[in-house]
């Protein structure tokens, strides 16, 4: 396993074709691969060429559920139907930390996420996601897969600010 240090980046907004679905944490990694089967099934049917990697993003609960988003970055927006729903994944600064290995091991990766905010005073503007650049049918220890997390700086601008103005030594 090897998770490089965190990158901080400016991304613009993405559109997306995802399916969503709130889960359970055992039901998440059954349910991905057919998620990112049928929402290419329908790009594919709807003449849609995807422009990205397979992603997925989790929102966590109070109540330990996960709100489960996967899909595809695609160049227009779509209509949609019952089952796949145009999404979109934010635009503007992320922090982004490449994990090299098993995706039970992507704590890893989030935890250098972590540490790098806490060392550059930044704050978690938004839900992580998870970019997936391997076939899950190759060896588990070459996957590659980018952690990107919304960030804002905005306690240190306040702090340059602040003394900026003289208020704070």
């Amino acid at each position: 396993m090897r998770t490089d240090h965190p990158e901080s980046r400016t991304v613009p907004e993405q559109p997306t074709a995802v399916l969503r679905a709130t889960l359970r944490r055992d039901q998440v990694a059954g349910w991905f691969r057919p998620a990112i089967d049928a929402v290419a099934e329908y790009l594919r049917l709807h003449g849609i060429a995807p422009c990205g990697f397979p992603f997925a993003r989790y929102h966590l609960r109070p109540d330990g559920v996960f709100e489960v988003e996967a899909g595809l970055p695609i160049a227009v927006r779509i209509a949609g139907d019952t089952h796949i729903r145009p999404s979109s994944l934010p635009g503007g600064h992320v922090v982004v930390a490449w994990h090299v290995g098993p995706y039970e091991q992507l704590a890893a990766a989030y935890a250098a996420i972590d540490t790098w905010l806490k060392a550059e005073h930044g704050a978690r503007t938004g839900d992580a996601w998870e970019v997936y650049h391997d076939l899950p049918n190759r060896d588990p220890r070459h996957w590659r897969t980018e952690v990107m997390q919304p960030f804002s700086l905005e306690n240190a601008e306040r702090d340059l600010t602040l003394t900026m103005s003289g208020r704070q030594a």
